[in-house]
């Protein structure tokens, strides 16, 4: 429906009827010297229809979006074949309008997408239950910290160096407001010394450590190790994966002693979409489902004995629990979780394994390539589908360039973690089922050519 604006005597019989005689009188109690006298300045007058599309259309082809050349960039997000089947199912009038209701069990259609999207997660991630989604990955890993405070009666958590920087500044940030330490490190170069150093990090006062899977430099941490030392000081393992496709490949977190995993599900069904709406994924051993935040759907059977779904928890602050709910996110991320089951369901066990397989055989080829190229050092020996290397020279200035050559060549470590000069140098490069030969080719000639 296209928006209509009120007419002048619209705007006067509003007036009326609340007894104002103009517009400005309802911004009354704002101080005078916060009201502008005017337009914003340095805004354009109005235009016609046609004169904005094409302004905007200009805009936009200014972008270098990511299927309109070779792309390796990563870092959290990241870029994987979508079938136009989830497109075409999640527009659907009774999925893209939904909204849980505040008498949910009326939804059966909603709360089983739902039940089914917390089944698929609890394999992927290796835990016994997860939620019905969170916002997205940085948020998760923050209120899985909030929930280790909770179970260990602790306020320490330990962040590995491993950890992406946008996920460790937000645990930061709401940290502020409930008093938690955050022993934050930031990433070394040498191999197994982040395992090493966040190992030594914890103690008594200790109530989680989170670590990424893999990590940020594309390295698989030892997970088993770090459980049994955080377990050993009755402390708690929160894996992080912000690339779930790995788990195609690799093992289950919650197999390896985590006790909290949390991840970014954007990779699967979502695309990157210039930054969100994307899908945060929560799971947990099934003795703290009580301290889990969220939403749980479960099944059940009606009064004639039919199979049903119902909202199983709903401990956010909306519902009874008010001040004693474990967490003020007020939703889930339901469309996007529609789309992430959607292609988890097309894709099956078998699929996602070969999605992975995929990714990280082309990523060992573009390993191999940029190792070719002079002066680049390969950083990490074991990968998945990402991994850092070494240039001779600092890696802004180089990605930059490579940009100008019309090749996205990856994330600068510098970038991440500006001010660390042991980092500048390092880029992280990232490939998936869609790299090809001539991708990695490009990106091989174009680094070679800028760090002539």
């Amino acid at each position: 429906m296209r928006y209509l604006p009120l007419t002048a005597d619209d705007r006067s019989a509003m007036l009326a009827t609340i007894g104002a005689d103009a517009v400005d009188d309802l911004f009354a109690d704002v101080p005078a010297d916060c009201l502008l006298p005017g337009p914003v300045p340095g805004l354009p007058g109005h235009a016609s229809e046609m004169a904005v599309e094409r302004h905007m259309t200009a805009l936009a082809a200014r972008n270098l979006s990511a299927g309109s050349a070779p792309f390796f960039l990563g870092a959290g997000a990241y870029r994987h074949h979508v079938p136009s089947t989830v497109d075409h199912l999640i527009q659907r009038g009774e999925f893209l309008t939904a909204y849980t209701p505040y008498q949910p069990e009326i939804a059966q259609g909603t709360l089983q997408v739902l039940f089914e999207f917390q089944t698929q997660v609890a394999r992927l991630l290796g835990t016994e239950i997860a939620n019905a989604s969170m916002y997205d990955g940085s948020t998760a890993c923050w209120e899985a910290i909030a929930m280790a405070a909770r179970i260990t009666r602790r306020r320490k958590a330990v962040l590995s160096g491993g950890l992406h920087p946008h996920y460790a500044a937000t645990v930061r940030t709401m940290a502020r407001f409930t008093g938690d330490v955050i022993d934050a490190r930031v990433p070394v170069l040498e191999a197994a010394a982040d395992d090493a150093a966040v190992i030594a990090a914890i103690d008594g006062e200790t109530s989680c450590v989170v670590v990424q899977y893999p990590d940020l430099l594309g390295r698989i941490p030892d997970l088993a190790a770090i459980a049994e030392a955080a377990h050993a000081a009755k402390a708690l393992l929160i894996a992080v994966v912000t690339e779930p496709v790995a788990l195609g490949l690799l093992e289950a977190p919650g197999h390896l002693g985590a006790d909290i995993v949390v991840g970014e599900g954007q990779a699967l069904g979502v695309g990157l979409q210039f930054g969100g709406p994307y899908l945060g994924l929560f799971g947990c051993a099934e003795k703290h489902v009580r301290q889990m935040p969220g939403r749980l759907c479960g099944e059940t059977v009606d009064a004639e004995g039919k199979r049903g779904f119902v909202l199983t928890l709903s401990t956010r602050e909306q519902h009874i629990r008010r001040e004693k709910a474990t967490s003020n996110i007020c939703t889930n991320s339901g469309l996007c979780a529609l789309a992430f089951s959607i292609h988890m369901t097309l894709l099956g066990g078998a699929g996602l394994e070969r999605m992975a397989l995929l990714s990280h055989d082309a990523a060992r080829r573009t390993a191999a390539a940029l190792a070719r190229v002079p002066g680049v050092s390969l950083l990490n020996h074991a990968f998945f589908n990402e991994f850092t290397v070494v240039l001779p020279a600092d890696a802004r200035e180089a990605v930059r360039a490579l940009a100008d050559k019309g090749v996205l060549g990856g994330v600068s470590l510098g970038r991440l973690h500006p001010g660390e000069a042991g980092l500048a140098n390092g880029l992280l490069v990232t490939a998936t089922e869609l790299t090809t030969d001539e991708d990695i080719a490009a990106l091989a000639g174009a680094l070679t050519e800028v760090l002539a």
